[in-house]
């Protein structure tokens, strides 16, 4: 399912506060706050030569997330740099003292910290680092899982020091319930999904994920991508990424946003000419990508500036698991999650169709960037699509840097 972006802000100049809030100084300010807080390098730029000659483009990036913070996932960057930035900037608001990276640890931060619960509703990667930013700074945390989020991922929220609750129905539901709760008692709702009149918190974990927009610049230099296949859920990856490229320079690479096909809230709302709520998702291997509706910040940066909207199915996604398991020879072995691989499955289904090939604008001169967003977090998941063991794959050699 393809649509080429027809609204009609498309191709326009970002709002003004999107522009700040995405900018050089934003990710200038995540990075120096994970500096602190885990003192990581960048994640990898890998190239895939043989790949990108097979499908006949003239490279192939994938920045791979699947180390990022030992989390395993790009929302390593998100949620806790909104949990850490939300209980600094409370405890300033209580004692009226300013509080940066540097206090974590300290006895006077920590007497607010230990005060605070923050809350999230999740597919997994979210709640995780939500718990994981609570956990830095000495704050408890409470997340939100709907029933079908597999226990594997709730293990691995309860290890960052979460209180798991369950909620009947799907990630729409566990919105709901988190909202109500933290009205109820008081807690911090650290949610990305932006609502009209609720776009504070998000944005703060939108602005983790420029970290990677920031990093991908460095490491390509002046041999910037062409193209951009993105995945989407609500729209937040997707959207702090192509922000802040877009404010680099003129050459806005091409933004293609890929989704499920069961699960397409961002097409659909381009084809209604509005953001829009699905009646209805169908469950997908993609399960961290399967929302309903977009975030409303993610849907007035992607209506501006994505070029095309496409859908694929789970034996796309699974396929682009299976190629980077089993790569083209030459070309290093990468652990991918379906949700992870959603945009290279996109990309695989663009080049094998002559007619969407020519309409995108694939060929030998493209340089096109993808977003590996998180490893085999599920494994079991993983070796059903692939029929391997994660530990094989890794043992394939070293990575390959694109530079």
């Amino acid at each position: 399912m393809y649509l080429p972006n027809m609204l009609a802000d498309a191709g326009g100049a970002l709002d003004p506060a999107d522009a700040a809030a995405f900018g050089a100084g934003a990710a200038a300010a995540a990075e120096a706050l994970f500096a602190v807080t885990h003192g990581e390098g960048p994640t990898p730029l890998v190239e895939l030569p043989g790949l990108a000659a097979a499908s006949g483009l003239g490279a192939l990036l994938v920045k791979d997330e699947s180390g990022r913070h030992g989390l395993g996932s790009f929302k390593a960057l998100g949620g806790a740099h909104a949990a850490i930035r939300l209980a600094l900037d409370e405890a300033g608001r209580r004692t009226g003292r300013r509080f940066g990276p540097e206090d974590i640890g300290t006895p006077a931060l920590g007497a607010v910290t230990r005060t605070l619960t923050m809350a999230c509703a999740t597919d997994g990667n979210h709640g995780r680092s939500v718990a994981a930013g609570a956990r830095l700074v000495g704050a408890r945390s409470v997340v939100f899982l709907h029933e079908g989020v597999r226990e594997v991922r709730a293990e691995a929220i309860r290890a960052q020091g979460a209180r798991i609750v369950r909620v009947p129905g799907d990630y729409d539901d566990s919105l709901a319930a988190v909202a109500r709760s933290c009205a109820e008692e008081g807690w911090i709702n650290v949610s990305d999904m932006a609502l009209p009149g609720q776009e504070r918190i998000p944005t703060l974990v939108m602005q983790g994920y420029t970290v990677m927009a920031a990093e991908i610049l460095r490491q390509c230099g002046d041999r910037m991508p062409t193209h951009l296949f993105l995945q989407a859920g609500v729209g937040g990856m997707a959207a702090a990424v192509a922000a802040h490229l877009a404010m680099a320079g003129p050459d806005r690479p091409r933004l293609v946003v890929v989704e499920p096909d069961g699960a397409a809230c961002l097409l659909e709302s381009a084809r209604a000419g509005r953001r829009l709520q699905l009646a209805s998702h169908a469950p997908t291997v993609m399960a961290l990508l399967e929302c309903r509706e977009p975030s409303a910040t993610g849907w007035r940066i992607l209506s501006r500036l994505a070029r095309d909207f496409m859908a694929v199915p789970d034996t796309a996604a699974r396929a682009a698991v299976n190629r980077l398991a089993r790569p083209v020879a030459g070309d290093p072995a990468l652990v991918v999650g379906e949700s992870g691989a959603a945009g290279l499955a996109g990309l695989l289904q663009a080049v094998a169709d002559p007619g969407l090939q020519a309409a995108l604008g694939l060929g030998p001169a493209a340089r096109v960037l993808v977003i590996a967003t998180e490893g085999a977090n599920d494994v079991d998941a993983w070796s059903l699509s692939t029929g391997l063991v994660p530990e094989d794959v890794k043992r394939a050699g070293a990575l390959k840097r694109a530079g």
